[in-house]
This record gives structure tokens, C-alpha cells and sequence, in this order.
């Protein structure tokens, strides 16, 4: 894995686990809000009615990752599939946009929360 697609990797897990604890405002904050609002999030993991857990680290490597053409900074969109106590993988995903500022940095977007 190169070192782009680590630091994707990277911030998606540090997502997750935001999910995971709850941490909605962390979230948001990293993302500056775009698109989606700490209460939107927490609205839909309260929605869904479950306990999100983090999943199984072999995962993160298998994620859901698609170049996104013409974009003028290298941009991927990412669904990652969230885990539950209850049932493992879920039908629950988060979409994201991942942006490379070519700084060093990566911007995050989080697109949405749903069941597939």
C-alpha cells in the first residue's frame, strides 16, 4: 500500500472510531461540517438502533475506494461498511469524500450514513 492510500486508510480508521465512541463533534469538526452535522450523524446511528464496534483491522485494507476522475486534487470516495455488536458487518455504511490538499494533508468530507 503507498503512502497516499495509507493516510486514506489512516483517517477513515480514525473516523470509524470517532463513530464508534460516539465522538460526533470530533467528526465534524475535522470535517468542517461539510455536508454532514454532528447531530445528522449521531440522528442516524441512534436511527439505526445498534452498537457500532470497531471492525476487525484486515478490514481497513479491503475498503471501499474509488478514484474519483477529473478532479483537480487526487479525491476518492469511500464506503466503509460499519460493524455492530450485534451482527458484525451491517447493512450501515459511511460514505466519505477524502481530498489530497497536496500539502501533506487531507481534507474529509462525510457524505453520508445510511443502510444499503
Amino acid at each position: 500500500m503507498g503512502a497516499l492510500n495509507s493516510r486514506v486508510v489512516a483517517l477513515i480508521r480514525q473516523v470509524i472510531a470517532w463513530l464508534v465512541g460516539g465522538n460526533f463533534l470530533d467528526i465534524e469538526a475535522r470535517s468542517g461540517g461539510v455536508r454532514l452535522s454532528a447531530d445528522l450523524m449521531r440522528q442516524a446511528i441512534e436511527k439505526f438502533g445498534r452498537t457500532l464496534i470497531m471492525p476487525p483491522d484486515e478490514v481497513f485494507s479491503n475498503m471501499d475506494v474509488i478514484r474519483v476522475p477529473n478532479a483537480d486534487r487526487p479525491t476518492w470516495s469511500v464506503r466503509f461498511d460499519l460493524w455492530t455488536k450485534e451482527e458484525g458487518r451491517s447493512d450501515l455504511s459511511v460514505e466519505c469524500t477524502v481530498i489530497d490538499r497536496g500539502d501533506g494533508e487531507l481534507d474529509l468530507e462525510v457524505d453520508n450514513i445510511h443502510v444499503l
